[in-house]
This record gives structure tokens, C-alpha cells and sequence, in this order.
């Protein structure tokens, strides 16, 4: 089975170089992200946030356990830990779902 991941990384790279070759259209943007950021930046970028948010809920619960923390703060950060799991499994499904495709079409 570690043939799969190798021919999936295999065909990205294959992707990915024949895109570095091609020329951009004059006047469009490649990218809407600010500095010229590539896609993996933003993926990072989200990533360290959804951990951020996820750890702050966890320490407001902690806060409110010891009573230092107002429990309306409590439910606003822990709802938003939740939100934040929500999205993260949504797009995992989503890539794992797309790799499935990927690896299902014919040759």
C-alpha cells in the first residue's frame, strides 16, 4: 500500500513543474493572498490558527474551572474551538475524498 502516497507525491511534482512552466494572463492576479504567499503558507497559516483557537477554548474551560473566567467568555471560546473542529474534519473529508477520486481515475 505505501506505493499509492508514493505515485500520489509523484504525480503532484509532475503537476506542480508543468504549472511552473506555464505563463501567467496579463492583468489576473495568480494568487488573491496578500505578499505574494503561496497556497501551503495559507494552509500553515490556517492550520496555526485553528490550533490557537482550539487551545483557547481549552484554557477559558480551564480558567472557568478555577473560577477567574466569565462563563458568557467561556461558551463564546469553547463554541468557537467547535466551529473551528467542525471546519478542520470538513476539510480533511474533503482532501481524503479528493485523493480517493484522484487515485480512482483510469490510466
Amino acid at each position: 500500500m505505501a506505493v499509492l502516497p508514493a505515485a500520489a507525491a509523484a504525480a503532484y511534482q509532475a503537476a506542480a513543474k508543468m504549472g511552473a512552466n506555464l505563463t501567467p494572463t496579463p492583468g489576473v492576479a495568480p494568487a488573491d493572498l496578500p505578499g505574494g504567499a503561496s497556497f501551503g503558507d495559507f494552509l500553515t497559516d490556517a492550520l496555526k490558527d485553528s490550533v490557537a483557537t482550539m487551545k483557547q477554548g481549552e484554557r477559558m474551560a480551564t480558567q472557568q474551572i478555577a473560577g477567574k473566567a466569565d462563563i458568557v467568555d467561556v461558551v463564546n471560546a469553547v463554541n468557537a474551538a467547535e466551529i473551528t473542529l467542525d471546519t478542520v474534519v470538513a476539510v480533511r473529508d474533503k482532501v481524503v475524498a479528493a485523493y480517493q477520486s484522484i487515485m480512482n481515475m483510469p490510466i
